[in-house]
């Protein structure tokens, strides 16, 4: 979308995406696990994108974007959540196959198609999983979600869930674990609809409002 290379793109997606509900810092070994590429690979890539300035790195220290970087980056993710929500309020894929497809498409489609879907859905904020939707002016509508394990015991309503494991997805669709949905936290579990299971199962994968 940007005039850069698939590769690049992926790159800075997944930075800014690991700084996105987390504070620890982005390493070379975290990136080539979520990339499911090599150490040495990644560390050559991320050599080169500091030479062209969208990367802050020194050697054994974190990962950070540059503004290029980030302006870059959010784009990406822009129309990767765009996508997603498209095709799942619109084109029926359910949430667990989405993230695949948007994937593929985010690198191949223009501005004005990304602009255009936009429009199409209303301005949405959020996508499918409950993540926002970065704006055109690269700032974010606001986010009020604490980790699962965070929240008190008591009521609480589902902000976000983590979308990078289908399987994941799957139960928690079973179960309604959407985002809206009201749920009880107690004794280590989650009851949902009546139903309770295992908090621990989600843990580091719900994001819930702040029910203290």
């Amino acid at each position: 979308m940007g005039g850069l290379t698939r590769a690049t793109e992926d790159y800075l997606k997944h930075i800014w995406s690991a700084n996105e509900w987390s504070d620890e810092p982005v390493t070379t070994t975290q990136l080539a696990r979520d990339m499911g590429l090599s150490p040495s690979t990644v560390s050559e890539s991320i050599a080169k994108l500091a030479r062209e300035g969208l990367v802050d790195h020194e050697k054994y220290q974190s990962i950070r974007l540059t503004d290029e970087g980030t302006t870059h980056a959010l784009e990406m993710v822009r129309a990767h959540r765009l996508i997603e929500t498209f095709l799942h309020s619109r084109l029926g894929y359910s949430w667990d196959e989405i993230h695949e497809e948007a994937d593929a498409l985010e690198h191949v489609v223009s501005p004005r198609f990304i602009e255009a879907i936009d429009d199409l859905l209303g301005t949405p904020e959020y996508d499918p999983h409950g993540d926002p939707i970065p704006r055109r002016d690269g700032s974010l509508p606001p986010r009020q979600a604490i980790p699962l394990d965070d929240a008190a015991e008591g009521e609480a309503i589902v902000v976000r869930v983590d979308d990078s494991d289908p399987e994941r997805l799957r139960e928690a669709s079973r179960l309604g674990l959407y985002p809206g949905q009201t749920v009880r936290i107690e004794g280590g579990t989650i009851s949902v609809n009546g139903e309770r299971v295992d908090a621990g199962s989600f843990v580091g994968r719900v994001w819930v409002t702040d029910n203290r």
